[in-house]
């Protein structure tokens, strides 16, 4: 295995909650001894105990074996720092709006990075009373289609699923609205003001 536990991060996070090895030892009811064996690389964590570990030590599973954790800085709601997850296996649409570590269906997601739109996923942006009438003239198969379109408020997000087969539309309130996001299931995340 490429990447597992380390020593260093078991180490730097036990003694960053002020715990000696004998007090983690004993939250995971095996010996000093071994915690020491961890800590300086001759031995490994077994499967059962990764669970445990990473609860007595504060952190994920996944930030405990990637070696990371993820310090949320963002003390304050702001959709300007929104970032958007796509499993490829199931289409779960995950958002967060600061530094996560996303997993989904056994893979870590990267976050999508947002591109401008282009000729063939250019949005379309009609006001019908309150509501803006969003379309995207885009094919719509199992093999290529958009798959969701989602409004960018000031105050959170709307998104709305799209299926093969159907129409690229959507209707969003107007209230709030700041820009729109969508997704293609071939050439992924793009970005489109109200217009």
């Amino acid at each position: 295995m490429n990447q597992y536990v380390t020593g260093n991060m078991i180490k730097r996070l036990r003694e960053s909650r002020k715990m000696t090895q004998h007090q983690l030892a004993e939250k995971l009811s095996v010996s000093d001894k071994v915690i020491s064996k961890w800590e300086t690389g001759r031995g490994y964590p077994d499967i059962s105990l990764i669970e445990p570990l990473s609860a007595a030590l504060g952190v994920s599973v996944i930030e405990l074996f990637s070696g990371e954790n993820i310090v949320n800085t963002n003390r304050a709601f702001n959709m300007r720092r929104i970032k958007l997850y796509v499993c490829p296996i199931c289409g779960n649409v995950i958002q967060s709006t600061g530094e996560a570590i996303i997993s989904c269906c056994g893979i870590v997601l990267p976050a999508l990075e947002a591109e401008s739109e282009d000729e063939e996923h250019r949005l379309c942006v009609e006001r019908m009373e309150d509501e803006y009438y969003v379309t995207i003239p885009h094919e719509m198969s199992k093999e290529h289609c958009i798959s969701f379109i989602m409004a960018i408020r000031n105050d959170g997000s709307e998104i709305k699923k799209l299926y093969p087969e159907g129409n690229a539309e959507a209707r969003f309130k107007i209230g709030g609205t700041r820009y729109f996001c969508y997704y293609c299931n071939r050439h992924g995340l793009f970005k489109s003001s109200k217009r």
